[in-house]
Order: C-alpha cells, then structure tokens, then sequence
C-alpha cells in the first residue's frame, strides 16, 4: 500500500528578510559585532604558545612563509599572527567570503579573493588563478600568506594540491598552524566550525615547515599534499588535545585515481 506521506517542503527565507540580511547596512553592522568579537576573545583568553620559535624565527629574519590551517578555525586563526608583518588571507570568492574579507580588514588584517585551487590546472577559474598570481607576487615581496587547503566547501581537512602548488612555485614553506580554547562550541557545520567563548584558557600550535621541492613533478606535489595535510591535522588535534577537547577527525579520504589520491 502506497504511502500519503510526503516529505516536507524545504522551508524558504521569506523575500524581505533575505533582502535585509545581505543589505550593505547589516552586513557592516555582522562585520563589526565579529570582529568585536575575536578583539574580546583575544583579550580575555589566557594563551600559550607551543613551538613559537618557528614562526618567530622566520617574524625574526623576515622569511615569506605560507601558513596553513583548516577552515574551522578560522574564527581563531587571528589569534595565531603574533607580529606586526603584514599577512594575507586567502577569503572564497563566494557571498560569504565577504564576511572574512571584512572582519579580517577590521582586525588590521590584509585579504585577498580566489580559490586554493591548483595553479598548474589549466581549468582553473580565473579568480582563482589572478588570486594565486597574486600570492606568489606578494610572497616573492616578502609578506606572508594564510591559506585554508580544505576551503571553501570541503572535503573536513582534506588538504586540496593548490597550497602545495603556491609553495613550490614560489619556495616559501607551509607552516601548520592551530589554535583552540577551552571553552567554545564545535558547529555541525561541514567543516565543524569551531567557535570559541571568552574568557577561557587557549593554546596556539605551530607546526614544523614543510618545504616543497620545485622538482619531482606530480609525485613532489602529491607528497608535498599529504605532508601538509597531516601536519595541520596533527597541530589540530594536539591543540584540542592540550585542552581537553575531543578530536576532529577529517572526512573521509578521497578515492585513489591512477596510484596518486585525489586531491580538491
């Protein structure tokens, strides 16, 4: 016997209100509450450092480097830039790239617009390329870039090729990064998006550099990947560890193509 039942109806943002949400005057009121926001986390939070010294040194000597961290941490990846030198972060060309382009701009913070996507590709979009040109001449000028492999849609701390690919075409190292406070809420958001509360004790994590051989071709790339990918997951989950915190485990892996995994 059939079933009368039917499934319900995705529900829809009445007009008006989606009108509201994306007009200039809310969202320059959702910039600054954010921002507002990460200043009360960092001021209130009683941080440690673990491996500081490898940023330090390359702060210290002004050494480019690039550095990596996943996506849900991005609320807390300002927690991390320890240092008047400039950054540069990498925000999705996406409406809601806006959001970090301009709470990272309030914070003192510099962005750029594009896709982490590989360079070598000849299908890549063409934001994303001019966003990729424009990293490798800002780092070849000296400034450091941030760069979140598994964004903007994922797969969770999947690392795609285009980070390694930057780092080999310009040879500056990716450093991993994580940063983590003992209070806060894990969202279940794709890329678990981790909010942290004020007042609370935080940890920031650095991990060692992983430098990418400008020869060795696919092979170089796909190790280089992999080496990052781990290295930001490791400093991850030590950070969480640090605090008490569950881990986050990565989605599951790409399928293998050809003996080489596939990469976003």
């Amino acid at each position: 016997m059939a079933s009368n039942h039917k499934p319900k109806a995705r529900r829809r943002t009445p007009k008006l209100i989606k009108k509201f949400l994306q007009s200039p005057g809310f969202r320059a009121v959702l910039y600054a509450v954010l921002a507002t926001y990460v200043r009360l986390i960092q001021t209130t939070t009683r941080w440690s450092v673990v491996r500081g010294d490898i940023p330090e040194r390359f702060w210290r000597e002004n050494l480019p480097f690039v550095l990596g961290f996943w996506h849900g941490r991005v609320l807390v990846m300002p927690m991390c830039w320890r240092t008047k030198r400039p950054i540069n972060m990498l925000a999705s060309q996406h409406r809601d790239g806006d959001i970090t382009e301009q709470t990272l701009t309030k914070l003192g913070l510099k962005s750029l617009r594009g896709s982490s996507g590989n360079p070598e590709k000849a299908k890549m979009a063409k934001g994303g390329a001019l966003a990729l040109r424009t990293m490798a001449r800002l780092i070849q000028a000296g400034e450091c870039v941030g760069i979140t492999p598994d964004g903007p849609r994922g797969p969770r701390m999947r690392a795609g090729d285009g980070i390694a690919a930057i780092a080999r075409l310009t040879g500056a190292p990716v450093i991993p990064a994580a940063v983590a406070t003992r209070n806060g809420r894990v969202l279940k958001t794709w890329d678990r998006m981790f909010v942290p509360l004020p007042f609370s004790t935080g940890v920031i994590v650095w991990g060692e550099p992983v430098h990418v051989a400008r020869e060795g071709g696919q092979a170089e790339l796909e190790r280089a990947r992999l080496a990052i990918e781990s290295g930001i997951t490791r400093v991850t989950q030590e950070a969480d560890s640090l605090l008490g915190r569950p881990a986050i485990e990565p989605a599951p892996a790409e399928p293998v193509r050809d003996g080489v995994a596939a990469a976003t």
